[in-house]
């Protein structure tokens, strides 16, 4: 009887927890393994997950790096490498954008958050990882994940310049983004 109460369990529970390999190419090199937040942030997990198997992070690049902050990317319109890196970051994708999806979960280190404008509701495509608590955002930009494996390759990821943290010359890139279970 216990057997079969726990296949029920099984069953009756929700799929496995979703999350994202990324193959970084650059001046950092290796993988960056990702923890998606499903249940705190569905809608966005469930369209970043969707633009990763379609292969759209593919060749994008980090595009805004602000060094003892965050990595930014995901601009899957005009982040490509090879692209106009002077529109990189003001895209998102051929998706609606989303609405806040909120939660208590802080912004520490290796926390991965939606990029947004000012418009709480306009999360698309971009995300970031923050290479150090950013206590400031708590409550403002919406958590999709937490970097398991691959701290050290988000660490070496190519700085940005001034207070934008622009990538001057070649940025570093997402060569292959695989969603995983």
């Amino acid at each position: 009887m216990l057997k079969l109460a726990a296949a029920f369990a099984v069953i009756a529970s929700p799929a496995l927890a979703a999350g994202l390999q990324i193959e970084v190419e650059g001046e950092a090199n290796g993988v960056i393994t990702i923890d998606l937040l499903e249940d705190v942030a569905p809608k966005h997990v469930e369209q970043i997950t969707a633009l990763a198997a379609e292969g759209q992070y593919d060749g994008v690049v980090f595009h805004r790096v602000i060094d003892g902050f965050m990595a930014q990317t995901g601009d899957v319109q005009h982040g490509k490498m090879g692209g106009d890196m002077r529109m990189a970051g003001r895209g998102g994708s051929n998706r609606p954008d989303l609405p806040a999806e909120f939660s208590d979960i802080n912004y520490d280190r290796g926390v991965v958050g939606m990029a947004r404008s000012q418009n709480p509701n306009s999360a698309n495509s971009q995300f970031f990882i923050m290479f150090a608590p950013g206590p400031f955002l708590n409550g403002q930009y919406t958590v999709v994940g937490q970097v398991t494996d691959g701290m050290d390759v988000v660490d070496a990821i190519k700085r940005g310049t001034g207070q934008n943290g622009a990538v001057v010359g070649q940025p570093d890139m997402m060569k292959k983004v695989t969603v995983t279970e």
